[in-house]
């Protein structure tokens, strides 16, 4: 999802390309789709795509894909979408 970005180069998200067996699990979980698959095994095709939110680390099968999961990405995007709403965040932190 190019449209969604927090900052650019610093997501977090890595794959350890010898450990992926290839089930594409991480394709079917990352709801931003920024994983591939490139000769049989996971590849990140947009990693500041990543929101951080671990659903592709918690999912592999082999432990072949890290992240180190927070809220910060995922919080700043809502409340920007919500200011974009003109939406009131009950005092968040951005």
């Amino acid at each position: 999802m190019k449209s969604l970005r927090y900052i650019e180069g610093v997501a977090t998200v890595r794959v350890d390309r010898q450990r992926c067996v290839g089930c594409s699990m991480c394709l079917t979980v990352c709801p931003h789709r920024v994983f591939t698959i490139q000769d049989k095994k996971a590849a990140l095709v947009d990693r500041d795509g990543c929101m951080e939110c671990g659903a592709c680390a918690r999912n592999c099968p082999t432990e072949a894909i890290s992240v180190a999961p927070g809220v910060g990405c995922a919080s700043l995007i809502i409340n920007r979408w919500l200011k974009v709403l003109k939406i009131g965040t009950g005092g968040g932190c951005c």
